[in-house]
C-alpha cells in the first residue's frame, strides 16, 4: 500500500503515509487473506487483494469525512482537517486510481469487473444517502445505506477471495454470503457504538450520525418503540438540524433498550454467517473465519 505513491507528489505521500499511520482493524485484508488462504487460493494474489480493497476503503473514508466535515477519524486529524478541500478531494481520487490499478494487477478479470461494480455501489450510496436519506426513519432504506456503505466492500472481498481460488461456484457464493452477513452486522454494531461506545475509542462525537441526519437502526428501534416523541416526529421535517434536540434525541436513545435489540439483529446476521462455513473443511482459516465472525459482535469499538 506504502509503494504505491512512491512516485507521486511528495504531499500525496505524505498524505498516504498519515491515513496509513491511523491505523484499523485492517478487517476487509484479513477476510480475504483467510478465506483465500482456506480455499487454496496463490498468496501473492491475496495479498495484492488486500492492499486493493483496503485502499478503496480508506479512499472512501478520505472523501466521506470531507463530505461530513470530519475532523476526527480513529482519534486521529482527517485529512480535510489539515488540507483544503480541493487537495482532499484529489488525494481520494489518486487513492482509487491505485486501488484500481492493484485490482488490476492481480491478472484476474472478473475480480476486476468486481471491484468496479462494487465501487458503484458504495459511489451510488453515499449519493442516496446525501440526497434521500436525512431525517428517514425507513428499515429498508436503512439496510440498502449499510449495504451500500459497509456490506458490499465485504461482500467483494470474500467473493473476489474465493474467485481467485480453485473454488466452485457453490462454495463461492457462500463466501459472498459470508461476507455480505459479517458486513451487515458490522455495521450495525458501529451504529450502535456511536450511540454507546466510548468517545475516545470511536474516535468521532457520540450520536455523530443522528447529528448528520442519519437515522440508524438503535434510532429506528427507538422511533418505532417512541412514535409520539417530539424529537423523533421532528426528524423528517429536518429537526436533525437542531443540535439541542438532536443531543435529547441521543441521550434518550442511549437510555433505552435500543441498542439491546439492534445488537440482537447484528448477532441473527453472524448466526447466518457461521452457517455458511457449515460446508467447510475444518481448518485453521475455518476456526479465524468464525472467530472473526464472533469478534464483530463482541468488539467495544
Amino acid at each position: 500500500m506504502r509503494i504505491q505513491a512512491d512516485e507521486a507528489h511528495p504531499d500525496l505521500r505524505a498524505a498516504l503515509d498519515h491515513l496509513l499511520a491511523a491505523g484499523g482493524k485492517r478487517i476487509r485484508p484479513t477476510l480475504g487473506l483467510l478465506v483465500g488462504n482456506m480455499l487454496g487460493a496463490p498468496l501473492e494474489k491475496l495479498i495484492t487483494l488486500g492492499a486493493a480493497v483496503e485502499l478503496l476503503h480508506t479512499a472512501t473514508l478520505v472523501h466521506d469525512d470531507l463530505i461530513d466535515g470530519a475532523l476526527l477519524r480513529r482519534g486521529m486529524p482527517t485529512l480535510n482537517a489539515r488540507w483544503s478541500p480541493p487537495a482532499t478531494v484529489l488525494t481520494g481520487d489518486f487513492l482509487f486510481a491505485r486501488a484500481a490499478k492493484l485490482a488490476a494487477d492481480t491478472d484476474h478479470l472478473p475480480l476486476m469487473k468486481l471491484f468496479a461494480d462494487t465501487l458503484a455501489i458504495i459511489v451510488n450510496g453515499e449519493l442516496t444517502q446525501m440526497f434521500t436519506s436525512r431525517g428517514l426513519i425507513n428499515r429498508d432504506n436503512y439496510f440498502k445505506r449499510i449495504y451500500a456503505k459497509t456490506a458490499s466492500l465485504f461482500e467483494m472481498t470474500s467473493r473476489a477471495a474465493a474467485m481467485v481460488s480453485p473454488a466452485d461456484d457453490a462454495v463461492i457464493e457462500s463466501m459472498r454470503d459470508f461476507g455480505y452477513q459479517i458486513g451487515v452486522a458490522f455495521q450495525i454494531v458501529d451504529d450502535i457504538l456511536d450511540f454507546v461506545g466510548e468517545q475516545s475509542s470511536v474516535g468521532k462525537p457520540l450520536g455523530s450520525d443522528l447529528l448528520n441526519g442519519l437515522v440508524t437502526l438503535p434510532a429506528i428501534y427507538y422511533a418505532e418503540s417512541n412514535p409520539n416523541d417530539p424529537d423523533v416526529q421532528s426528524l423528517p421535517n429536518g429537526g436533525w438540524t437542531n443540535s439541542e434536540n438532536m443531543t435529547r434525541l441521543v441521550d434518550n436513545i442511549r437510555a433505552s433498550g435500543a441498542a439491546k435489540l439492534a445488537m440482537r439483529e447484528a448477532e441473527r446476521h453472524i448466526e447466518r454467517a457461521l452457517a455458511c462455513l457449515n460446508a467447510m473443511d475444518g481448518c485453521a482459516e475455518r476456526d479465524a473465519l468464525e472467530n472473526l465472525a464472533r469478534y464483530i459482535v463482541d468488539r467495544k469499538v
